[in-house]
């Protein structure tokens, strides 16, 4: 990259509002000329994914299917799946499979393993897309908080669940799809489920996207050696229904700035199929770049080892998933 690029890529960075809205992306696309995504080809890949029924999710599957991926479509709402099933199958050649499941629902999510590995010894992408802001709390099955459950513990347990399938694959991708909204709150496990009293929808969900980021960093040095990448990324502000039903001010302030459902999807498909990620795991993505994880040294200085081994074991204790060695 050039120095322009360089300067031009940082200021868009630290300015949040330039960078993230349709305006960071545009001047990202020419100062270092993207490669176009529909020219790269995902033929004899498998990739499974969480989140595919609208928004980014379905942008990126979209994606996916037209550069010849084989597809399995994580969802709750089968109707839904259905339709979106219907929609890409229309593609010649396509391969589309759905496995109806709440990602909340730890039960369901080891059903959907099995399902997953009975389809295929060999899983290429696995993405972590499924997540809500939710103004009210709930709870999993399980009695977690829900956007804890189904943001961080359940795909916790399906990415080692599908480990033997990742591995097989091998270069293999594990991709989260975070949110720069995690910049605002620190590492905390004590904190990471919020009570009724306390609950507040906007800081669990920016709390369970610190947390993701920084289980992607963990998963990745654990895998060090294994050829299973993961790495964690966010869109930017991207105009999809979640946003429109989640922060409705926001988005009517925002309004013409904010990014397609496509172009916040962009750096997600990048990643799957661009090789550049392959070489060091464990990074946070952002308009195919890597990006800091903290902002503020608040939150730098949460982000302690010791914290970090507490929030393993707390995922592994929660799922009820322990991540033994390959030869173990």
């Amino acid at each position: 990259m050039s120095r322009v690029a360089d300067g031009l890529d940082a200021a868009l960075d630290w300015g949040v509002v330039g960078g993230y809205t349709r305006v960071g992306s545009a001047l990202r696309r020419r100062v270092d000329h993207w490669c176009e995504l529909e020219g790269e080809s995902l033929a004899g890949r498998v990739i499974v994914m969480s989140g595919a029924t609208s928004g980014l999710g379905l942008e990126a599957a979209r994606a996916f299917v037209r550069m010849g991926a084989s597809l399995e479509i994580l969802a709750r709402n089968p109707a839904k799946a259905a339709a979106v099933r219907a929609e890409l199958s229309a593609h010649r050649g396509a391969r589309v499979g759905v496995v109806e499941v709440d990602t909340g629902d730890l039960a369901a999510v080891r059903s959907a393993a099995e399902v997953l590995l009975q389809r295929h010894e060999a899983i290429d992408v696995l993405v972590h897309n499924a997540g809500a802001l939710d103004d009210v709390r709930h709870t999993s099955p399980e009695g977690l908080e829900l956007t804890v459950a189904s943001q961080v513990v359940g795909p916790f347990l399906l990415t080692g669940l599908l480990l033997p399938a990742l591995r097989a694959a091998a270069p293999s991708r594990v991709l989260w799809v975070s949110s720069g909204g995690m910049y605002s709150e620190p590492l905390s496990v004590a904190h990471l489920e919020m009570s009724s009293e306390e609950y507040d929808g906007t800081v669990a969900y920016a709390r369970a996207k610190r947390a993701q980021v920084t289980l992607a960093a963990l998963w990745a040095s654990r895998l060090s050696g294994e050829r299973v990448f993961v790495h964690a990324m966010h869109p930017g502000w991207a105009d999809t229904p979640g946003l429109a039903r989640s922060l409705p001010t926001f988005r009517r302030v925002l309004g013409p700035l904010l990014r397609t459902p496509a172009d916040g999807a962009d750096t997600l498909v990048w990643l799957a199929a661009d090789d550049a990620c392959l070489r060091e795991g464990g990074l946070f993505w952002h308009d195919r770049r890597a990006r800091p994880v903290h902002r503020f040294a608040s939150t730098r200085r949460s982000d302690t080892p010791e914290e970090r081994a507490r929030l393993w074991s707390w995922a592994e204790r929660t799922s009820g998933f322990k991540l033994r060695r390959k030869d173990a």
